[in-house]
């Protein structure tokens, strides 16, 4: 019983002395400032603390139904139900001008009026500061259902560009928006 017990834990040491050494080695050849690597250029503090404005969900927006034909708020002809789960976003700055790549993930469930097929989703994306309306633009997300199960999405607006703020009074939101209600004939 010694045996296996000093067979196995040398036989561990070995595995680990192996895995090191393959560690240090790799480690090794990514230090070098071999001739084929081009320099990154350095991020400064000032760029680490600028402001770059939060992405919210602003309140009935994370939620979209919709209904088959003439069964609008009738629970068994929704097609399907999609949710907004996460948002985020990143800045960069140049010429004065503050750019944002928001995103945002959800997930599609289909309803019992559900078929396969892909479905639209109106996503808008709008920045305001106070009353002023500095972005919006609404997007159509289309999202594959291939079958009866629920189906995950990732949205993104690379372009959301507005003049740098003065201070930190910039609103972003992102949501589901049916835009304006069909006018009745």
């Amino acid at each position: 019983m010694t045996f296996l017990k000093f067979r196995l834990v040398k036989g561990r040491s070995l595995a680990g002395l192996a895995v090191s050494g393959l560690m240090i080695a790799v480690a090794g050849c990514q230090s070098g400032q071999g001739g084929s690597t081009a320099a990154q250029p350095k991020v400064l503090a000032s760029e680490l603390q600028a402001y770059c404005p939060r992405v919210t969900l602003r309140e009935g927006t994370a939620y979209f139904n919709t209904y088959a034909k003439g069964g609008q708020d009738d629970p068994a002809k929704l097609v399907y139900q999609a949710s907004i789960s996460d948002v985020t976003r990143s800045c960069s700055r140049a010429d004065g001008m503050l750019t944002l790549n928001v995103a945002a993930a959800g997930r599609v469930v289909p309803g019992p009026a559900g078929v396969p097929g892909s479905v639209n989703m109106p996503i808008r994306v709008a920045v305001v500061r106070g009353d002023e309306l500095l972005y919006s633009k609404l997007h159509t997300v289309q999202v594959a259902m291939p079958d009866s199960s629920a189906a995950q999405f990732v949205f993104n607006d690379p372009n959301v560009t507005f003049p740098i703020p003065t201070e930190a009074s910039v609103q972003v939101f992102v949501g589901y928006d049916e835009g304006p209600p069909a006018k009745k004939k």
